[in-house]
């Protein structure tokens, strides 16, 4: 018996080779030979291990009961459905024989993370264009997965459904959703989040003034009727950025080779997906961002009204961060000034990038 105890991160507590061992025997992936923690994610759920079956990553410490069950839904569909390739098979033990808690185990993804900022700063600009435009592909390849309804993935049924307004608005803070009559329509669902993130973050404490509730009602006010637009729902991540996906030079240059983290998955509109990339890309460079959005465009052609839902989308985004901020870090929060003069650089950079609905004004070359 193997003795030997790995120290991965402060969520999953020690974990011990033996641990371990019963955890991989279970799905009859092999022993494990080597342990390393993750150096990059907030919460601290995951560890490379390599077995002598393969690469693996193990998952432990479930952020909710939903967490996993939740990523292996979509993984699956975006597995057997897309081009995209996410993280499959992804196996489930909850039985908390091993741990006290459930685990997930799944493929290692082959690849670097550019979230690594040492590993960043030894790429070249044409490194990082090349990265943007393999994100919008990947994007674009994500949503080939469609749904004939805006839905969230139920544990309960193990399907995704359209859930009540209520829940739609709490999500991820609700409890077990509710049964609807009638689906809320995509623009209630958006507006609803925004508003209530925005409560949430001034419960939290002072750093979210009046004028930034106001400046807020504002945006929402003059951009509401550009989500009455007809779509069809697909794929969403809203975690979607260079920290959950993993690159591959190939011939024709960096393209994704995995993407994970799919916690936050749901079927609405796939424009919102856009936003969390494109304000990393923007506080990088704003030309990554141009690049990034205008190859997404070129291969999903957008619908009337784009350049006006693309701040609400944004906004959306920054709240679900800020409100996180605000009540966790809120020293980080303090530092960025106030809701809107921190978010108004994201929400405006379609006017900073001149754009016009369908593309940019001006493009920079390939």
């Amino acid at each position: 018996m193997n003795a030997h105890v790995y120290e991965v991160s402060k969520r999953l507590g020690p974990i011990s080779h033996d641990q371990l061992a019963r955890a991989l025997a279970r799905f009859n992936l092999g022993e494990p030979s080597s342990v390393e923690p993750v150096p990059l994610g907030l919460f601290g759920q995951n560890v490379f291990v390599t077995s002598t079956k393969g690469e693996l990553v193990f998952r432990g410490a479930p952020l909710t009961p939903w967490q996993f069950p939740t990523e292996q839904f979509f993984a699956r569909l975006l597995h057997e459905r897309t081009t995209a390739p996410a993280p499959w098979p992804y196996l489930i033990d909850e039985s908390c024989e091993f741990f006290p808690w459930s685990y997930a185990i799944m493929p290692r993804m082959p690849g670097i993370q550019a979230a690594d900022r040492e590993l960043r700063q030894r790429l070249a600009k044409s490194d990082r264009l090349s990265m943007a435009r393999a994100m919008a592909r990947n994007l674009a390849a994500m949503q080939q997965l469609s749904a004939p309804a805006c839905a969230r993935f139920d544990p309960a049924l193990g399907a995704a459904r359209a859930v009540p307004l209520a829940d739609e608005r709490r999500w991820p803070f609700h409890g077990v959703f509710g049964e609807v009559s009638v689906p809320p329509a995509h623009r209630e669902i958006i507006i609803a989040r925004i508003r209530y993130l925005l409560e949430r973050a001034r419960r939290a404490g002072p750093r979210t003034t009046q004028p930034d509730a106001d400046w807020v009602e504002q945006i929402v006010t003059e951009r509401f009727a550009a989500l009455g637009e007809p779509f069809g729902p697909c794929f969403v991540m809203e975690d979607y950025k260079e920290g959950n996906v993993v690159f591959r030079r190939g011939g024709g240059g960096w393209e994704v080779s995995g993407v994970f983290d799919l916690m936050g998955c749901y079927f609405g509109d796939g424009e919102a997906d856009l936003s969390r990339t494109a304000a990393e890309y923007f506080d990088e460079a704003p030309e990554f961002a141009g690049e990034f959005i205008r190859t997404y465009l070129r291969l999903r052609t957008p619908r009337p009204g784009f350049s006006a839902r693309f701040p609400l989308y944004m906004l959306l985004d920054r709240l679900i961060i800020w409100e996180y901020l605000v009540r966790q870090e809120p020293q980080t929060a303090g530092k960025l000034g106030g809701l809107r003069r921190w978010a108004e650089r994201y929400t405006s950079i379609a006017k900073t990038l001149a754009l016009d609905g369908t593309g940019f004004v001006s493009e920079t070359k390939e």
